[in-house]
């Protein structure tokens, strides 16, 4: 069975939310180092996605409403 994106949308939010903690637990001394900017990175990418995938899921909410209502 194949995710709806609603549920893909959620899963990448708490991996974008997981990867934040780790870049703001990470004990270094500035935050422009490598192992800060990666998981920073990582959450901006997951945060994208999650957008992304909530505007999929109402497009296609739209588009069944639209079907149904003709």
């Amino acid at each position: 069975m194949r995710a709806s994106p609603l549920t893909m949308a959620a899963i990448y939010f708490f991996m974008g939310v997981a990867f934040t903690y780790i870049a703001a637990s990470m004990e270094s001394e500035t935050l422009w180092s490598f192992p800060t900017l990666l998981p920073i990175v990582i959450a901006t990418f997951n945060f994208a996605v999650t957008v992304r995938l909530i505007n999929i899921h109402l497009k296609i909410k739209q588009a069944k409403n639209d079907k149904k209502n003709k």
